[in-house]
């Protein structure tokens, strides 16, 4: 059995996933270890530099805060959590806005993955994809019809600009 890569910064890890994700609060411990197996499932195919990173990343977002807030960001409330995240994001340095959003897919894939998540928000994508739901005679949720879009059409000849 390999380490967990997680295991050191389990509770930052899990304070970024609910503040990404507010209903991960909610997981049991049973929720929690899906949504960190699949996490450390996808880790697992990055190389060990990649997942010291993340690593790095993850002690960094911990201790920052202290600078703005005089606490860590696991003992941050929602609202300051969100804040120390929202300033990641929009960073002017691309590498930590890079490890931000690569952090939060990890979150969002580790959450939406799970199958009773799935069926609880009606996601009922399948690998065949539509032709396997028109096969089973599934019908849509709604009874709305389809949204389309109407593109105008481009004119004949390109409009005078005025320059010769």
């Amino acid at each position: 059995m390999t380490a967990s890569t997680l295991e050191p910064v389990r509770a930052t890890f899990r304070a970024v996933a609910t503040t990404v994700v507010p209903e991960t609060v909610a997981l049991d411990p049973a929720g929690w270890s899906v949504l960190e197996h699949t996490v450390e499932h996808a880790l697992a195919a990055r190389s060990e530099g990649m997942r010291g990173q993340l690593l790095t990343f993850l002690r960094v977002i911990e201790f920052l805060p202290i600078v703005w807030f005089g606490r860590r960001f696991s003992r941050l409330g929602p609202g300051e959590r969100n804040a120390v995240l929202k300033r990641l994001e929009a960073s002017r340095f691309p590498l930590i806005r890079r490890g931000f959003w690569g952090l939060r897919t990890l979150v969002l894939m580790g959450y939406y993955t799970q199958p009773e998540i799935q069926v609880r928000i009606g996601y009922r994508a399948h690998a065949n994809g539509w032709a396997l739901r028109r096969r089973s005679g599934e019908q849509p949720a709604t009874s709305q019809a389809p949204i389309t879009l109407e593109v105008p059409a481009l004119p004949d000849e390109p409009p005078a600009t005025g320059r010769a």
